[in-house]
Order: C-alpha cells, then sequence, then structure tokens
C-alpha cells in the first residue's frame, strides 16, 4: 500500500458497513422495483473472452440447466427474462446474441426466434464461466473494474451515489454468478485504499468517485494496471500531445523524463487545468491574474528537467488556497480536488 497515511483497518471496517446498508437498500429496492437492466455484450470485460459478460453469462448457464432437463431439445429464452424480472428485455434479441457468438442454434422455423439449443462452442464456454468462478482473484478484478466504470458512467461531476445501485446492473455478475457481499466489500476497500473512490456521510452511505478514480477510468485500462504504474524512485515519462490551450505555455508537445523519484504528470495537468478555467472561477481580474501566475509558476517547475519537490509543493498549495478562498464554482472543487491529488502524490 502506499504511504498515504491511510489506515487499512479503518477502510476495511467502512467498507464492510458500506456493504451491510448497501444490502439493505437493495433489498428494499428490489421490493418495490426489480431491476430492469439490459444485457449486454461488452468485449472489455468479458467473463468468457470475447464472448459474454453479465447477464448473457447468468443466461448460458440458464440454458445448461435447461438442458439437462431436455437433453438435445430446445428452450424458450422467453422465460429467461420473467424470472429475472426483466420484463422491458426482448427475449429474440438476448438470443441472437449468443447466436451471433455461435454459443446458440436458433430454431428459425418458429415465429418468435426464441427457442434455442446450446452448440458445441456454448457448451466449452459455460464449462469455462463455471471454471472462471473458481478464480477469486479474477473475480474481485472484476468487482473493481465494473464498479469503478460504473461510478464513472453515471456521474459525470462526481457526485456520491449509494453503492446498492451497482448491484442491480449487468456489471455485478461475473462469470455468470451475482457478485457476493465479501466480493462487494474488498473491492470498495480497495478502490478507497488507492484513492479512486471516497466515502460519503449520507443516508444511505454513498460513495463518489475521486479525480484519480475519473483518471483511471479514462486510462481505459484496468484498475490493477493503474496502480501499478511505476512510483517514486522510477523514470517517468510524461507526453501530453497538442497541450496549446490546455497546458500554459506556448510549446504543442511535453516530453519529459525525469529520475529524481518525483512523478510531475499531476501537477502539469493541474496547472493546465486553472489556467484553462481561470476566467470562469468568479474571481476579480487581480485575484485571477495572480492565480494564473502561480499556476503558470507551477508550470514552469513541473515541466523543468528536475522539479523540485518543496516548490512543486508551495505552488500547489498556493493554487488550492486561493481556490478555496475565492471561488465557489464547481470548476474550483475540481480545481480543488486535483491539487490534494497532487500533493498527497509527493507523500507516496
Amino acid at each position: 500500500m502506499p504511504g498515504s497515511g491511510i489506515n487499512r483497518r479503518e477502510i476495511d471496517k467502512w467498507a464492510r458497513n458500506l456493504v451491510k446498508e448497501t444490502n439493505k437498500s437493495l433489498e428494499r429496492a428490489q421490493r418495490r422495483n426489480p431491476p430492469r437492466v439490459s444485457a449486454q455484450i461488452e468485449a472489455t470485460s468479458s467473463a468468457v473472452t470475447g464472448e459474454v459478460t453479465g447477464y448473457l453469462a447468468r443466461l448460458l448457464l440458464w440454458l445448461d440447466e435447461r438442458e439437462k432437463l431436455n437433453p438435445g431439445g430446445y428452450t424458450d429464452v422467453a422465460t429467461f427474462p420473467e424470472e429475472l424480472g426483466l420484463e422491458d428485455e426482448d427475449p429474440a434479441i438476448l438470443a441472437l446474441q449468443l447466436d451471433q457468438h455461435d454459443l446458440v442454434q436458433l430454431l428459425r422455423g418458429m415465429g418468435s426466434r426464441t427457442h434455442v439449443r446450446l452448440t458445441d462452442a456454448g457448451r466449452v464456454a459455460m464449462c469455462e464461466l463455471k471454471d472462471l468462478q473458481k478464480d477469486r482473484a479474477a473475480r474481485i478484478r472484476h468487482t473493481m473494474d465494473a464498479l469503478l466504470r460504473w461510478l464513472f458512467d453515471i456521474t459525470s461531476d462526481q457526485t456520491p451515489v449509494n453503492p446498492a445501485l451497482f448491484l442491480a446492473t449487468p456489471g455485478s455478475y461475473f462469470a455468470g454468478t451475482e457478485i457476493s457481499g465479501t466480493d462487494l466489500r474488498q473491492a470498495l476497500a480497495y478502490l478507497a485504499d488507492h484513492s479512486l473512490i471516497e466515502h460519503v456521510d449520507a443516508d444511505p452511505t454513498t460513495v463518489a468517485i475521486t479525480t484519480q478514480g475519473t483518471s483511471c477510468a479514462l486510462a481505459g485500462g484496468n484498475v490493477q494496471d493503474y496502480v501499478n504504474q511505476p512510483r517514486p524512485g522510477s523514470t517517468y515519462n510524461t507526453y501530453l500531445p497538442n497541450a496549446k490551450g490546455v497546458i500554459i505555455g506556448e510549446q504543442q508537445n511535453f516530453t519529459q523524463n525525469n529520475t529524481d523519484g518525483v512523478d510531475p504528470t499531476l501537477f502539469v495537468q493541474l496547472a493546465g487545468y486553472v489556467g484553462q478555467v481561470s476566467p470562469i472561477l468568479g474571481l476579480s481580474d487581480e485575484d485571477r491574474v495572480e492565480l494564473e501566475h502561480v499556476a503558470q509558476n507551477l508550470h514552469t517547475e513541473a515541466t523543468s528537467g528536475n522539479p523540485e519537490p518543496g516548490r512543486l509543493r508551495q505552488f500547489a498549495t498556493q493554487l488550492k488556497d486561493k481556490l478555496l478562498a475565492g471561488a465557489t464554482t464547481m470548476a474550483a472543487t475540481q480545481g480543488i480536488q486535483m491539487a490534494e491529488q497532487a500533493l498527497a502524490a509527493l507523500m507516496q
């Protein structure tokens, strides 16, 4: 764990309590409104590589159980969404999605085209799903990735949300089975431990994606790849293409190598962001000019050959203080969070 000063025991305790509240909230929500979510194929998070995930994986296992009762026969998948309370789903589309991957064979002589039977490829995929269910590490990795991506997708402004809602989405299924409370607790604890989400006091309990969590989601990889990036003491290669207008300064491209154990990326991004949004922060002309001057100093230091940690901390702290004192907009709040993330990186 990075030396962030976070108490792992407290995080685990918080995650346990959050899962308890989440389960209670989910039970109440399900009694009022059974979950209705779209089953879909997501090649980027597939349980069986490139083929099925979420509810489609569960449908594949469901068909396997039905085939045991009727070997070699066709099964009407129309009853599948009925059993899950997915009244808005079109069973013909579910069948067609599996058919497109040669996992089932459609009984095309039927008008509704909802009668299917597993192909040999479908039986192999079903066996792979059952084997994958035993991979605890893969299950928790999937939970972390799916939960963070879901938070990013539904909250454009980092609004706190009840994680119970995640449990009613296709992403809350791994290899055709529901994610357990233990898996969810461990995923929440890991994401909080690495500052990708934060707990927000509310009733019911909520979580919010952080600026760092947003960066992870935008990176397009998985959580493990993001948190395992080189830490202080390594060589950092920072490349920001077409930076004019975003990064303060006139250069078109910024490339920097340094081996002093300081990753300047967050500070460069902070300086560029402040320079970009300063006109809409509602500051007086004098305060805005002063803010941009500090941002320019931070940018200069961060893009130098060997950034000095003390000066990075000084300028970033000044930016944070000025944003706290002189602005109350969402743009200012985002800048404050970016400053906090950059300062926290110096402590790791």
